[in-house]
């Protein structure tokens, strides 16, 4: 029988993951079957369980049960523990293992498929949500020049900042005017309902990327704004999904895939 994984969450019928992980196993002749596990809102845990009861192997968590999956875990990473958030659980045969690599995959794809060093940039994070939350220690690890969390809510910035420790700073929108940044990359859920979170012009410096963690939605207005002002490349976060799938599926194989195939095979897809 093959090893048996799944993407839980709820909706869950949008994900690309099992077209993602079918490729990885085809390249490195995996013999695993991937699918789409939708668990009601409260039954996240009694979801899960009856997955590992089935053989199940391991679970990609996605919205909007990452932090209950935090706490469904036995163990956990370093990466999962400084997000608050689980999206990668490996189920053993005597403890669930809690990971994150949502981090790891922006990273990946900022300095892997778009060649932008994160190494002394100038740093902007939209947002102190959960998405935020999630990547800023693998942004840290890079050793940017500087790292700006702006929030509607500068209290709440505050409070992500102080998590980690030195190199974060909080402000609000108002408070960037006439702040240059190298990188600008939208962690809020704007995007998802067509908003724009409520950046003053001027803020993408000469040669900024500018990176949208949504996908699948055309250019959204947080991309469209950062080309009015300029900006030299614009990134939306497919790139993001296939990066931290990969580190997933080395979580649970012990093999890297070759992501960038399959990158280009869902571009394809979606033209």
């Amino acid at each position: 029988m093959p090893d048996r994984y799944a993407v839980i969450g709820n909706p869950v019928a949008h994900s690309k993951s099992p077209q993602i992980h079918a490729e990885f196993a085809r390249q490195t002749g995996q013999d695993m079957v991937y699918e789409r596990l939708l668990a009601p809102t409260d039954a996240f845990m009694a979801t899960a369980d009856a997955f590992r009861a089935r053989g199940g192997r391991g679970l990609n968590v996605t919205l909007p049960f990452k932090g209950e999956a935090f706490r469904y875990a036995d163990r956990l990473s370093e990466g999962a523990r400084a997000a608050q958030a689980v999206n990668t659980l490996k189920f053993e045969r005597d403890a669930i293992i809690g990971d994150n690599t949502d981090g790891a995959g922006l990273v990946n794809d900022l300095v892997r498929n778009l060649g932008r060093a994160v190494a002394g940039a100038r740093l902007l994070l939209l947002g102190a949500g959960g998405a935020a939350r999630g990547v800023i220690a693998p942004l840290l690890e890079q050793q940017p020049a500087q790292l700006v969390i702006a929030n509607r809510t500068l209290g709440k910035a505050q409070l992500l900042a102080q998590c980690f420790r030195g190199g974060v700073e909080a402000g609000t929108y108002a408070a960037l005017a006439g702040r240059r940044f190298d990188l600008v990359v939208n962690a809020t859920s704007a995007s998802l309902v067509g908003d724009l979170p409520p950046l003053p012009q001027g803020v993408f410096a000469r040669d900024a990327l500018a990176y949208d963690m949504m996908y699948g939605r055309g250019e959204t207005p947080f991309l469209a704004f950062a080309r009015g002002e300029g900006a030299a490349v614009l990134a939306d976060g497919l790139g993001m999904l296939v990066e931290q799938a990969a580190e997933s599926f080395f979580i649970w194989r012990g093999l890297r895939p070759d992501s960038a195939p399959v990158l280009k095979l869902l571009r394809a897809n979606e033209e």
